[in-house]
């Protein structure tokens, strides 16, 4: 079959190349498994508060994801994920405290009824884009407190759920309870970030990519943006609603006593993605991380002033910011751009690195 010149410039060159291989990334190799050591060893000799910590990190990093690939991979800005977030947490804690269900089997209803409510924020933000659909979706984050208020009767009258400490505890003998839910957390956001990679590399990823870059030229091609916007709004909440699911479990407790948490969850969402890079598969992970250690130090700094934590926070993700403008993986990459171009300009040829390759980068 001959295949025409203008289709062959959008194939895969392991399509065009079928005999080539690519070489094998040891260094990512290596740290990818000394890292994946470490995150299963370490909940085993640290304190119950250190993995409460870690657990946060984790579902932190799994909404996170979610709101990366509406925003860094999509395009789409949205500033009320705390809201999906808000679903899954309240969808497990009523299951659980009111229908007796086992909280794990909570996580896919959280995560089915946010992306629910995904598509039907999707469809109204077709006519909207930027700043407008920022708006709206800020408008949800602020409302859903008020709406969980109104139809959840918790502990004294609020809407506030408190699963039991036996609804919480390890499943798995010889594990303690924070340990449990440290392994249980990083499990469901490990499956989040590996669904989430393989998106971005197929078919479904270029379409987003191509809506957020070219949309006009995109569809051109035949590729349906507004399904693609709709099906990526579902997607990203669906990873939100998983995400306030496990802070159940973390956490133990669903909250929407305080008007403006959820829209300081979505915040801290966007800084994560932010912080740790956008379009990029590892950034929410690392800007979750460096978050919570920001908070973390902040308010252990001024003790007693924590009316000043949100000051000092904002100060230090300025400054990161400042720094590193593309956020950590794009600092790395830049970093490692330089270097290979030293390298160059001695005469010697640099290692194999993610800014060497001859091929398409793929998402780090």
């Amino acid at each position: 079959m001959v295949v025409p010149e203008s289709t062959m410039s959008t194939l895969p060159e392991s399509v065009l190349e079928p005999d080539k291989k690519r070489p094998i990334p040891w260094v990512r190799l290596v740290v990818g498994l000394a890292v994946l050591g470490l995150a299963i060893y370490a909940p085993l000799y640290l304190t119950p508060s250190d993995n409460q910590t870690l657990s946060r990190v984790l579902y932190i990093a799994g909404a996170a994801m979610g709101l990366n690939l509406l925003t860094g991979f999509n395009g789409q800005i949205s500033i009320g994920h705390g809201a999906f977030f808000g679903i899954g947490a309240f969808t497990t804690g009523i299951l659980v405290v009111d229908h007796g269900w086992p909280l794990e089997l909570t996580i896919p209803v959280g995560a089915l009824i946010a992306a629910v409510v995904g598509v039907l924020i999707g469809f109204p933000a077709l006519r909207v884009r930027g700043l407008y659909l920022a708006l709206i979706t800020l408008g949800l984050a602020v409302l859903f407190p008020r709406v969980a208020s109104k139809y959840v009767d918790g502990l004294g009258g609020v809407a506030l759920l408190q699963p039991s400490s036996q609804d919480r505890s390890s499943l798995i003998e010889g594990l303690d309870a924070d340990q449990y839910q440290y392994y249980l957390t990083l499990f469901v956001v490990a499956i989040l970030f590996i669904l989430a990679w393989n998106v971005v590399r197929s078919r479904t990823g270029r379409a987003m990519i191509s809506t957020r870059d070219q949309e006009l030229a995109a569809q051109s091609v035949g590729i349906n943006t507004s399904f693609t916007k709709v099906t990526t709004f579902a997607l990203s909440a669906a990873f939100a609603g998983v995400a306030g699911s496990l802070s159940v479990m973390v956490n133990g407790v669903a909250d929407a006593t305080n008007p403006l948490i959820y829209f300081q969850l979505s915040i801290e969402f966007l800084i994560a993605v932010v912080i740790g890079g956008s379009a990029t598969i590892l950034g929410p992970l690392i800007g979750a991380a460096v978050l919570v250690l920001i908070q973390e130090q902040t308010t252990d700094l001024i003790e007693g002033k924590e009316i000043l934590a949100p000051t000092v926070l904002g100060v230090a993700l300025i400054l990161i910011v400042y720094i590193l403008p593309e956020g950590v993986v794009g600092g790395y990459r830049r970093l490692s751009g330089y270097a290979q171009r030293r390298w160059k300009a001695r005469g010697t040829s640099p290692p194999p690195g993610p800014t060497n390759a001859t091929t398409t980068p793929e998402p780090t």
